[in-house]
C-alpha cells in the first residue's frame, strides 16, 4: 500500500513538473521574423572609386553605388519614419544602416550587423519598380542611393542597409550576388523584393514571385 502511494505521489509530482516546465518555455518562447544560423558566407571583393561612384565586384558581379540627390522621391513610399525621423532626414544624418521605422503605422526593428552576418532564410521573393520606369527622373532607396530598376539591387524589412547577400532560385537552381539597400517587401508572405534586372537574371521576372534562399555575405579583401 505505501509502495502505491509513493508511485501515485511520484506520478503526480512528475505530471506537476511537466506542466511547469511547459508553462516556463511557452513564456519565454520569442519569435522572430528571419533566421540566424551557424556559419558565415565569406567572398573576396573589390572596390572602387571614379567620378563619384563606387564600384563593388564580387566575383562575376558587379555593383555601381551613386548617392541620390534629395530631393527625389522614396521608392519606398510608405515609409513613414526612420530613427523616429522623417525619413530624408535620418538619410542625411546617416541613421538607416540598422535604426528602426515604420510603415503604415507598424514599426520594424532591423538586425544589427553582427546578428546578420550568419542570416539564411528560404522564402517568396517578389520584384518591384515597375511604376518607375514611366516617371521621369530617378528615386532614392531607404540608405539615400540610386534606385536602379535594372541593377542588382534588393528590398529587405530586416537587413541592415546596405548588406550584400547571395539568391539562389530554388525552383531553377540560378543564383547571384545583391546589394540589399532598400526596405520592402510589405506583402504578408514574402521576404524579399529584388530589382527587375535581378528578378531577370533569376528567371522569375514574368511569374513575378519565386521561392528562393537568401544568405548574406560577409566581404574579405
Amino acid at each position: 500500500m505505501i509502495r502505491k502511494k509513493r508511485k501515485v505521489s511520484y506520478c503526480f509530482f512528475g505530471i506537476l513538473l511537466v506542466v511547469a516546465c511547459l508553462c516556463f518555455y511557452s513564456c519565454c518562447v520569442v519569435e522572430i521574423p528571419y533566421k540566424v544560423t551557424k556559419g558565415t558566407v565569406k567572398a573576396a571583393y573589390t572596390v572602387t572609386k571614379f567620378a563619384g561612384k563606387t564600384v563593388y565586384t564580387i566575383g562575376k558581379f558587379t555593383f555601381k553605388v551613386v548617392m541620390a540627390p534629395l530631393t527625389w522621391p522614396l521608392a519606398q513610399k510608405d515609409i513613414e519614419s526612420i530613427d523616429g525621423l522623417p525619413p530624408k532626414d535620418a538619410i542625411r544624418q546617416g541613421r538607416v544602416k540598422d535604426t528602426p521605422y515604420v510603415v503604415n503605422g507598424k514599426r520594424y526593428v532591423p538586425m544589427n550587423v553582427k546578428e546578420a552576418e550568419t542570416y539564411r532564410q528560404k522564402g517568396i521573393a517578389s520584384w518591384y519598380g515597375y511604376e518607375t520606369y514611366r516617371k521621369k527622373g530617378g528615386q532614392m532607396t531607404a540608405n539615400g542611393e540610386t534606385f536602379d530598376p535594372e541593377g542588382l539591387n534588393a528590398a529587405h524589412k530586416y537587413l541592415p542597409l546596405p548588406t550584400f547577400v547571395w539568391v539562389t532560385n530554388l525552383e531553377n537552381s540560378r543564383r547571384i550576388a545583391l546589394r540589399v539597400n532598400d526596405r520592402g517587401p510589405f506583402v504578408k508572405g514574402r521576404i524579399i523584393d529584388l530589382s527587375a534586372g535581378a528578378a531577370k537574371k533569376l528567371g522569375f521576372y514574368k511569374k513575378g514571385t519565386a521561392r528562393v534562399l537568401v544568405e548574406t555575405v560577409k566581404l574579405e579583401g
